[in-house]
């Protein structure tokens, strides 16, 4: 009797501790995801602004509201309405914020399309010679004046 006693305490006990850290690690996840309002766009838990008003504040609202038990979308809508959208680190994935994610990869593929456009369309165009200017030497006629020089240039 005495040996369960012992080891539902330290069952108890473990997953006592297990959840201990759960509130901290909360706090530290969602102030990464939270800026600071004082103007120095940093994120909320790592504002190193000398004299920042806000960043205090606003963590210790954090703690409260973890506290108190709100989950991490209600906590982080909190922080909308009191602070505003700009309070979030990076734009939700829902409505018109998704074009926030796309237009990066967008700009991207756009830009190397039109470099690869520009190329071709380099490439292709036809060379314009001003008038007595040589025209570029190519194939067999080319084959024929290195051979010319070769045979110039032995000693």
């Amino acid at each position: 009797m005495k040996r369960v006693a012992q080891l539902s305490l330290v069952l108890v006990a473990l997953f006592g501790f297990l959840g201990a850290g759960d509130e901290l690690t909360r706090v530290n996840d969602l102030g990464h995801r939270l800026m600071c309002v004082c103007g120095c766009n940093q994120i909320l838990l790592e504002c190193n602004h000398v004299g920042c008003n806000y960043s205090e504040r606003m963590r210790d609202e954090l703690v409260a509201a973890v506290g108190k038990g709100d989950n991490d979308d209600l906590t982080l809508q909190w922080f909308v309405q009191k602070y505003g959208t700009t309070v979030l680190a990076a734009p939700t994935a829902k409505g018109f914020n998704r074009v926030a994610w796309v237009m990066p990869y967008l700009a991207l593929v756009l830009g190397l399309a039109t470099v690869v456009v520009i190329v071709r369309t380099w490439k292709d165009r036809p060379l314009v010679l001003s008038k007595g200017a040589v025209p570029p030497v190519h194939g067999a006629e080319l084959d024929y004046f290195r051979a010319q020089a070769r045979k110039d240039t032995e000693l």
